[in-house]
């Protein structure tokens, strides 16, 4: 059910960031394991993408993650506060990447409920992606992380919503993007009480 290495390496990021809404992301961290349901999703479509960390062939440090094949994670800090949680997608050298917004606890919850303070009944447990790496131990260590291995790993369980449940919004924060701020890149479960806000469509 653990998602292979050809699944991250198709090239259609919008595609990727549609289908990956029914997943279910897990980590294990000395021998605990939580996962949660992905059910919120943007995608970033490398150089070109003016909301991109990559945009116009931008290589630092921080983004030679997204240069990699896909498969990988990517994670960053955010304001100096928050991690966030990023598949890198496509080929190498093909900086694509699905920033995962929001998931459903799904295993692991009292885990969950230690790391974040609060009921894992609480949709703010693990809505938003800096709650969510929270509520599964995500910090700056799982950085370049395979995928497929054993500490972080993306399982399909044959959750499938159609079209018709799939909100396509802008993306949440990218002002600066000019008019690619403006495309509907952001995908999330309609009436999910996980999704973070703004989740109105």
């Amino acid at each position: 059910m653990k998602l292979p290495v050809s699944y991250y390496l198709n090239q259609d990021v919008l595609f990727l960031a549609k289908d990956l809404l029914g997943k279910i992301l897990f980590t294990d961290i000395d021998g605990k394991i939580t996962g949660g349901i992905i059910v919120e999703t943007e995608a970033y479509s490398g150089e070109i993408d003016k909301a991109s960390h990559a945009y116009g062939g931008r290589r630092t440090k921080r983004t030679e993650t997204l240069y990699s094949q896909g498969g990988l994670s990517y994670v960053y800090l955010c304001y100096g506060i928050h991690h966030l949680f990023n598949i890198v997608t496509s080929g190498e050298n093909e900086p694509h990447g699905i920033l995962i917004r929001a998931v459903e606890p799904f295993i692991g919850r009292e885990i969950m409920e230690l790391r974040r303070s609060m009921p894992s009944g609480k949709a703010a447990i693990s809505s938003g992606p800096g709650s969510l790496a929270k509520a599964l131990g995500i910090d700056a260590a799982f950085n370049k992380k395979d995928l497929t291995g054993e500490e972080i790993w993306i399982e399909d369980h044959h959750i499938r919503y159609s079209p018709d449940e799939i909100a396509e919004v802008p993306r949440v924060g990218v002002a600066y993007a000019q008019e690619h701020a403006f495309l509907p890149w952001r995908f999330f479960v309609k009436g999910n009480r996980y999704v973070s806000k703004p989740n109105n469509f």
